[in-house]
């Protein structure tokens, strides 16, 4: 089992005793200590999800963005405002559980960011809590190839975050262009290798 895959069952299991149960059989020391520091700040932020509710259903901690007052319940579309102040513009991207908007940020300061959207359908219990465990993971990462997690909300079960906006284009579309040579494109490469460490640590 993967730390992510860990990390969103053991936030998925409401009863504390359990969640120790599932930590201690399936870590030695270290990896325990990196999932009980990130339970901790997981839990500490306010969760977006109470893993003793229902499937499905979320709540808003207290720290947690507005509720989106427009924003469709069943599909996202172009001009959407959530939270008040995050302008959909544009959809610049798509993984497995969420759409990727550009979108522009009204207040408390004008700018262009991204914002991940879970997908129309696919808002059961445990991809929400997936979800969740990826926001998190992201907004603890510390690095300068690493989009920054600027905010985050829900509405209607359906959570959403705001990470920092990076233009450019596919690393592979670059190296092409630029008719680049084995060696430059491995030199390219070794900023990326080390994002992706981090991640893991």
């Amino acid at each position: 089992m993967t730390e992510l895959d860990l990390f969103a069952a053991a936030i998925g299991t409401s009863d504390p005793a359990a969640r120790a149960a599932l930590l201690n059989r399936e870590c030695d020391a270290a990896r325990r200590q990196r999932l009980d520091k990130l339970l901790a700040a997981h839990f500490a932020a306010h969760p977006l999800l109470d893993p003793s509710l229902d499937a499905g259903v979320t709540r808003t901690g207290g720290g947690a963005a507005a509720q989106t007052e427009d924003f469709p319940g069943a599909k996202e579309h172009l001009g959407a405002v959530l939270a008040g102040k995050y302008k959909l513009v544009e959809e610049i991207g798509e993984g497995g559980m969420g759409s990727v908007y550009m979108a522009q940020q009204t207040e408390p300061v004008k700018r262009k960011v991204a914002v991940k959207v879970i997908k129309a359908g696919m808002d059961s219990k445990q991809v929400l809590v997936r979800f969740e465990a990826e926001r998190q993971a992201l907004a603890m990462m510390d690095h300068p190839n690493i989009a920054k997690v600027l905010d985050g909300g829900v509405h209607d079960g359906r959570p959403f975050f705001v990470m920092e906006l990076v233009k450019g284009v596919p690393i592979t579309e670059y190296c092409d262009r630029n008719k680049l040579t084995p060696k430059q494109r491995l030199e390219l490469f070794v900023p990326v290798c080390q994002a992706i460490q981090h991640a893991h640590q």
